[in-house]
């Protein structure tokens, strides 16, 4: 954290749905990085995937609302849902450092995430206005992370902060592939997000 200045994370993300793992990560981050707070940021169109099946943005953004309301430091924005075409993270941080660029931003991601950086829409942007927190699993190679210094650069590379979360063991993929078997949920998410989920049958579609 930059002395002096406010810091305050983006978790940005699909939240396809969200569970106990992005909780974790959030609030991990926000800890270790001394972050005022942390604003989560749902996906409209998430550009990379087009062979998944993703719910309807409003179901998203209301299961993370239900997930982070009890969490004074945890917030919620409708950037990404309310913006036409597809959600790119480079146009997310330079709308966020142009409402208060005195604020030093912080963009919470996967470490796999982290990865594919160099792939993303106007990755320069993304370096340009923010610091990256890359949270990781238990016992993952940074080296994987380092080895981008040669595509990145030095400076680059020098704002991609790792963060072991042993929570991130849960992915929303084993939550989808759970509820297309039948299986239960139940600790996998926020009791208020698996009772959306089952209430609302946002993955029913699954089910074939």
């Amino acid at each position: 954290m930059v002395k002096g200045r406010r810091a305050i994370g983006l978790m940005g993300g699909t939240f396809n749905p969200i569970h106990y793992g992005h909780l974790v990560a959030a609030e991990a981050a926000r800890d270790a990085f001394d972050l005022d707070q942390v604003i989560f940021i749902p996906s409209g169109q998430p550009p990379h995937k087009s062979e998944v099946f993703v719910a309807n943005p409003e179901h998203r953004y209301l299961m993370t609302f239900l997930a982070i309301v009890s969490n004074q430091r945890f917030e919620i924005a409708r950037v990404e849902i309310d913006r036409s075409g597809p959600s790119y993270t480079s146009d997310t941080l330079s709308y966020f450092n142009s409402v208060d660029s005195t604020v030093a931003w912080y963009f919470i991601t996967g470490a796999d995430a982290i990865l594919d950086i160099v792939t993303w829409h106007d990755p320069e942007s993304i370096f340009r206005h923010a610091q990256l927190i890359a949270a990781s699993r238990p016992g993952y190679s940074l080296k994987k992370i380092q080895a981008l210094e040669r595509q990145l650069g030095p400076e680059s590379i020098a704002r991609v902060h790792p963060l072991e979360v042993p929570a991130l063991a849960i992915s929303s993929s084993q939550i989808r592939e759970r509820l297309k078997q039948g299986l239960s949920i139940k600790y996998l998410v926020p009791e208020a997000v698996e009772h959306y989920i089952a209430k609302n049958h946002v993955y029913g579609a699954l089910k074939a």
